[in-house]
């Protein structure tokens, strides 16, 4: 049997103990903030029907859902045909499965492109039916129509899971990543915005953040600018071009939305718009008078002022924001479901893209049946947050430990005695561990600090002979003759 070079498929990652440690911190802190807010958990499943998830990111998006190629035997001749001629596709000895080898240039989805030249759309949807989900929201409102009869609405619910982008992985930016989510459905109450402006601010405040920004735009504004330049049929093209003015400039967004159909004229009315500055209040008063011909833009406006209302009236009785909340006109959203409020995240003291998004959806369930449920939810970019806490140093000890005490082991008189031990400190909470054989004291030190575990207790003969055992400091070597109840109350 020849020997297989271990490899990971690019852009996915294997976490080591310590990482899966510190990555449980945010889940389980951002976790708690949810289910306080009365948020309850879901998984759905990691692939979903083809046809569940195309036509519902944009073209861009659809581009990069990971599809699957349907296992067993292939119905159509045809199709075997062409894949045997251009592609090589044969079947793995003893197998049902195939494998198909082609030029490294040609990707997956221009495969699929050539054989959609020769082959009709029946065929082409025999070799794939399934995908891996790309985002949690679609599926969540895939799952909220098939359960429609099962929950009480409004549906309050997160999922922490993984999602997948066949994108061209590069740094921070991977084909499998997870998504926290939280979304509530059937409500069209502005306090749901208002208190995810809450959630970010509190669970964003207790992973150890300090200074980030919650950026907040509507979608109806954005379409009120468009119907008042005489450009409601460009709304798409414009906010796609707006969306980038932090990344391209204004020049780049006035060269973009020349290319998409905009004149100069309409630049001209679009430029202080783009560049609004001053308090929330200020612009305000400002899109106020800019939209005042355009009933859906002043609808919007309204909705941002509702919205900043419930968030000053519910911190009156709560921990201030620590956030910067601002209104941010160039905030676009690149996916095309969102009708309202829309929501970025971006921290302020490391250079890092946004870590969390969302917004308002309305109708979202309605491609599955369930007309007119509106939803609103957002999202904790949990792997740019693992960054950013690694990089301010912002993970607390507790979250690099995972084992809290280690007994030693030196004999098997040792090893009976601290046995009922083990067991005690583990029924109290305590992660604790008996080293699994007798050894030399240096191999056992070794092993406990190859772990991070910060405390070490010592049972040799005189240990068993008066009761108090040696508790090692691990991290100051400072050593105590303590009994188990004293040592239970220190490692509490």
């Amino acid at each position: 049997m020849s020997v297989i070079k271990p490899s990971l498929a690019k852009g996915t990652r294997d976490f080591t103990p310590v990482e899966m440690v510190k990555r449980n911190f945010i889940y389980d802190t951002i976790k708690t903030v949810f289910k306080k807010y009365g948020y309850a958990e879901i998984q759905t499943p990691s692939m979903e029907n083809l046809k569940t998830l195309t036509g519902k990111y944009g073209d861009e998006g659809d581009k990069l859902i990971f599809k699957i190629l349907n296992s067993g035997p292939l119905k159509h001749q045809d199709t075997r045909r062409i894949l045997q001629e251009d592609y090589n596709f044969r079947k793995i000895d003893n197998s049902e499965d195939y494998t198909i080898s082609t030029d490294d240039k040609i990707t997956e989805d221009e495969v699929f492109d050539i054989l959609a030249k020769h082959v009709n759309e029946s065929i082409k949807d025999s070799l794939t039916e399934k995908a891996l989900r790309y985002d949690l929201t679609v599926p969540f409102a895939r799952y909220v129509v098939m359960h429609q009869h099962e929950i009480t609405l409004p549906f309050k619910r997160f999922q922490v899971q993984p999602v997948w982008r066949a994108d061209r992985p590069q740094k921070g930016r991977y084909r499998e990543f997870y998504q926290c989510d939280v979304d509530v459905v059937g409500s069209e109450s502005l306090l749901n915005e208002a208190e995810f402006i809450l959630i970010y601010n509190e669970a964003l405040t207790k992973l150890g953040l300090k200074d980030f920004s919650i950026k907040i735009n509507n979608r109806k504004i954005l379409s009120g600018i468009a119907e008042i330049i005489g450009k409601p049929d460009l709304i798409i093209d414009m906010t796609v071009a707006i969306d980038k003015l932090d990344k391209i400039g204004l020049d780049g967004v006035s060269k973009e939305l020349l290319e998409r159909g905009f004149t100069e004229d309409d630049l001209e009315k679009l430029r202080p718009v783009i560049l609004l500055e001053g308090t929330n209040e200020e612009k305000i008063a400002s899109l106020k008078q800019v939209l005042a011909n355009s009933e859906t833009g002043l609808k919007g406006v309204a909705e941002i002022e509702q919205v900043f209302d419930y968030v000053e009236s519910l911190i009156s009785y709560s921990l201030p924001l620590t956030a910067k909340l601002e209104l941010d006109i160039t905030l676009a959203r690149g996916l095309n479901y969102y009708t309202g409020c829309i929501f970025e995240v971006k921290t302020n003291e490391v250079a890092m893209g946004s870590i969390g998004g969302g917004g308002r959806y309305d109708d979202l369930t309605g491609m599955f049946g369930l007309k007119d449920l509106t939803g609103v939810g957002v999202s904790f970019g949990a792997d740019r947050i693992y960054d950013v806490l690694e990089e301010l140093n912002l993970f607390p000890a507790s979250a690099e430990v995972g084992t809290k005490v280690l007994i030693s082991n030196f004999d098997t008189e040792a090893e009976k005695y601290a046995l009922p031990i083990l067991q005690q400190f583990r029924s109290a909470g305590i992660a604790a561990e008996l080293y699994p054989s007798s050894a030399k004291l240096k191999k056992q030190m070794a092993y406990a600090d190859a772990k991070n575990i910060p405390y070490v207790v010592l049972i040799g003969g005189d240990e068993i002979a008066s009761g108090e055992l040696t508790l090692k400091d691990m991290k100051s070597g400072e050593q105590k003759k303590l009994a188990v109840l004293g040592i239970m109350d220190l490692l509490k």
